[in-house]
């Protein structure tokens, strides 16, 4: 499936709860949880970035929704608690300022796509609804930790980078993410998502916080590499997707931090800063032998000044 999300991202550069017990309290991080498997190669995922997870015991009944419209799953109440108690009540801008589970709703409202169990483990949701602006979106629930993720697709037209995907969780509160620190369970089904709804591998992508903070999740994959070692064609092709994920990922950088990570902020402008740096690298990277590789490697440092994220190796793509 992993093969099959690198491919696709290739070829699109190329081409231009029903009855249950009451909710417990939400545990911690703490809590003691299920032996998992050994991480895959390029895999930075640290549960400790998850605090106050789901009880297990109120998502066991969970798994009778399996293959049912989503539209019924958002309908069970005791579903709803389960929700509030991981997606941000913050405001966001779904073309208007509203809550984040507001547009959510809109984005699921009478979805009949099936609810996904995946190894009697992981539960994913889907609403593709939304009714402008493309809004999509998915709630993912790993039924063993309590682990809860989400996220949210849409094109703003209001000049902000668009278009944009927010993925979301009470459960995190970091300043900084990459992809590859979150559970590779989740970043499976996240491409699974990704190419079902045609949002494609390079996005600009934030994550909304427990702390009702927006930050960028980082593209730190390197789509001229998979995880099993086999290297892409050096037919350029990579090495643009590698270049176009981290122009969106300084690009968002620079815009969170002229809005001071807000979640629902509007248009923006180049920071003079941004542009002296633009400036900057064309000069720096005009007459070197590999221009396209010294343009992603200033663009990463940029990014890093920005985030304050420790630079990193960027990790392989999944498979």
């Amino acid at each position: 499936m992993h093969a099959l999300f690198r491919i696709l991202a290739i070829q699109l550069l190329a081409l231009p709860l029903s009855a249950a017990t009451p909710l417990q309290q939400a545990t911690t991080s703490t809590a003691i949880q299920p032996a998992e498997p050994p991480l895959p190669p390029g895999s930075n995922y640290d549960p400790g970035i998850f605090q106050a997870l789901l009880p297990p015991a109120d998502l066991a009944y969970l798994q009778q929704f399996s293959g049912a419209p989503a539209k019924d799953l958002l309908r069970d109440k005791q579903f709803k608690r389960l929700m509030k108690l991981f997606v941000p009540g913050c405001i966001f801008h779904y073309g208007r300022d509203m809550s984040l589970p507001d547009a959510l709703s809109m984005a699921f409202d009478g979805s009949r796509i099936p609810v996904e169990l995946r190894d009697n483990r992981y539960l994913l949701v889907v609403g593709q609804q939304g009714p402008y602006l493309q809004g999509r979106g998915f709630l993912w629930i790993d039924l063993q930790t309590g682990i809860a993720l989400g996220g949210f697709y849409f094109a703003p037209t209001n000049g902000e980078p668009t278009p944009a995907l927010n993925l979301f969780s009470k459960q995190i509160k970091e300043d900084t993410l990459g992809l590859s620190q979150f559970p590779p369970a989740f970043v499976g089904d996240f491409i699974q998502w990704s190419t079902s709804a045609r949002v494609g591998p390079v996005v600009t992508r934030y994550f909304i916080t427990g702390n009702n903070k927006k930050i960028l999740v980082e593209h730190d994959e390197d789509f001229c590499v998979s995880a099993d070692g086999t290297v892409a064609p050096r037919n350029g092709v990579c090495e643009q997707l590698n270049a176009q994920a981290a122009d969106l990922d300084v690009t968002a950088a620079d815009y969170l931090d002229q809005v001071h990570h807000a979640t629902n902020a509007t248009a923006w402008m180049l920071s003079p800063s941004q542009v002296a740096w633009l400036s900057l690298r064309e000069r720096t990277c005009g007459g070197v032998l590999d221009p396209l590789a010294c343009r992603i490697n200033i663009t990463h440092q940029r990014i890093h000044v920005l985030t304050g994220r420790p630079p990193s190796r960027p990790h392989p793509v999944h498979r």
